[in-house]
């Protein structure tokens, strides 16, 4: 609502209007740098699961098996993509919605109505993952993120740095303990059935309607699971506390914690990846090798976080050289502006293909050849992006939800 100034009075207090869409010159390239990419491991993490006649080894879902080319492509996505790339989402979407927050603050968005919109934005992300979940990809992740920053924005937005790096270390220590004592814990058991896996029924599901309702049940533990792990929490308080202080967008302050972050984060990241890659190809000496992936799982929120800070080192590059980037930095660049219709794109190209109630190619497939598919999907979303980005065109999923975000704020007005 408004209300009307008397003659001579201070202007009327205008009624909350959302801000233009920020303009592409003032946007850091470093988060979007690394969306792009990570969207390739992203691309490369999903496609093992569509191969839903293979024996699943110990690892996540990748096969028991394989020729020479299928281990080099297990034990690359092993060591580099799994586990690691929702925890780099997790960063830099922290990252971003603290970026959101104070553009709007600073653009003259009452604080009040800030708090509002990211609170609808989150319910949206929500509503955008149970839609993902329930016509294409159990394995959504944006419910998940929407249900983090329902929970977490609340709990931590306002607090101190102090209070974030405490809340950061109790997390990491309730993680190591968890994993840890897990992996220790199960070598003491004695051997029992395998546990049956939930994923490859679902995408070895003919019908349609069926692999829907499927879906939607594997989603919603999903979505509980994401938060009750403490990975993304931890990786979110990460990007929250990094945002505050600007490391991407100003990375030449910031070269020393980058540094660290980013070799030190990868190197343990990579280092327990290693083990894991051992353990499925059978040539670690344990009781329970399988056991080993809840550390595997936890050391993915340093391998993320040094993604994330790799690509805030790749920015201070491009910056302190002056230079523009090039085609395929600028292909990158752009995708990652467009990152969740690029994520989005993929289920789209994955689903349907690889699935059993679609043309069932993933039936037909191995490591090697499916790593080949999310390459090539992968490709087909970046020529997509840079075709819209030379036409000035932003990605349709991101329109839709920032209209549906701030029309909230439309409707005050």
């Amino acid at each position: 609502m408004t209300t009307t100034a008397s003659s001579g009075s201070a202007p009327a207090a205008q009624a909350p209007v959302a801000p233009a869409p920020t303009p592409i010159s003032e946007r850091a390239i470093a988060p979007d740098l690394a969306r792009g990419m990570m969207l390739l491991l992203i691309a490369l993490a999903h496609t093992p699961w569509f191969l839903f006649t293979s024996e699943i080894g110990v690892t996540l879902m990748h096969p028991a098996d394989g020729d020479v080319a299928d281990r080099i492509a297990q034990a690359f996505t092993i060591i580099v993509v799994d586990t690691r790339t929702h925890t780099m989402f997790g960063f830099l979407f922290a990252y971003g919605i603290w970026q959101l927050y104070s553009r709007q603050v600073s653009k003259g968005l009452p604080a009040k109505d800030a708090r509002r919109l990211l609170r609808t934005r989150h319910w949206w992300l929500l509503a955008f993952g149970l839609v993902h979940a329930v016509l294409l990809w159990q394995g959504d992740i944006l419910g998940t993120y929407g249900l983090i920053g329902l929970l977490m924005v609340p709990l931590f937005f306002n607090r101190s740095d102090t209070t974030l790096k405490v809340w950061i270390g109790v997390f990491l220590a309730v993680g190591l303990v968890f994993s840890v004592g897990s992996f220790f814990a199960l070598q003491m058991l004695p051997p029992g059935p395998a546990v049956p896996n939930l994923q490859q029924p679902i995408i070895a599901e003919r019908d349609f309607l069926t692999a829907m309702l499927l879906r939607v049940a594997a989603w919603f533990p999903g979505l509980l699971s994401g938060v009750a792990s403490l990975a993304l929490p931890t990786a979110f308080l990460f990007g929250l506390l990094a945002a505050r202080h600007r490391v991407l967008e100003e990375p030449g302050k910031h070269l020393p914690l980058l540094r660290i972050a980013a070799f030190g984060g990868i190197a343990v990241g990579w280092s327990a990846g290693v083990i894991q890659v051992l353990a499925h190809f059978g040539m670690l000496e344990v009781p329970n090798p399988a056991a080993f992936g809840s550390v595997h799982f936890f050391t993915g929120i340093f391998a993320g976080v040094g993604y994330a800070a790799a690509f805030g080192l790749i920015a201070h590059g491009v910056q302190s050289r002056g230079a523009r980037l090039r085609l395929p930095g600028r292909a990158l660049l752009v995708l990652g502006r467009r990152s969740l219709s690029g994520y989005l794109s993929q289920s789209i190209i994955f689903v349907p293909l690889l699935s059993a109630w679609g043309l069932a190619l993933g039936a037909h497939l191995s490591s090697w050849s499916a790593m080949l598919v999310a390459i090539g999907a992968w490709m087909l979303t970046v020529a997509a992006a840079y075709l819209l980005d030379r036409r000035g065109v932003r990605g349709p999923a991101e329109v839709a939800l920032r209209k549906l975000s701030y029309r909230t704020l439309r409707k005050s007005s």
